[in-house]
């Protein structure tokens, strides 16, 4: 079942130890929002690994998730300057925390991921009662069947 929060209140979640977001919920707007990005057009254009209009995925996927990221981060904990001073929320702050691999990660594992499954899930199908495998019946006989049947004097093939 799926279940709808019409709330549509931002979370706080735990990224990596020590630091945590504050993050908008994964809607259809953000979405959008963050695939109409221009930095995802200019990926396509300036990657190096651009052969023949074929874009690698792993940087896409980078630029994705920090476009998706500047829209959804309202705020954060845990992240600061190289002095150590608290660092506010800025696109620029943002693209810098995707950078570390460990948050990079986490980002895509529990906050993305949540959103592609749910995508996945409407693209199963049930078992069909009238498949290739329903009615089918075993043909094969147990080891036991068969030694029983040498037994009483029949022979098994």
């Amino acid at each position: 079942m799926l279940t709808l929060d019409l709330t549509n209140a931002p979370r706080w979640i735990e990224l990596i130890p020590g630091l945590r977001v504050q993050l908008r919920p994964l809607t259809t707007a953000l979405m959008v929002a963050a695939r109409a990005d221009p930095a995802l057009d200019l990926a396509a254009v300036q990657s190096d690994d651009n052969i023949g209009g074929i874009v690698a995925t792993e940087a896409l996927a980078l630029t994705m998730a920090k476009a998706l990221a500047r829209q959804a981060i309202l705020d954060w904990e845990g992240v600061g300057d190289a002095e150590g001073h608290p660092l506010p929320v800025s696109p620029a702050a943002i693209d810098a925390l995707l950078d570390v691999w460990p948050v990079f990660e986490a980002f895509q594992t529990i906050y993305v991921s949540k959103g592609l499954l749910l995508d996945a899930e409407k693209n199963v199908s049930p078992p069909l009662p009238t498949g290739s495998s329903a009615g089918a019946s075993a043909t094969a006989r147990p080891v036991r069947a068969a030694a029983k049947t040498a037994r009483h004097g029949k022979t098994a093939r």
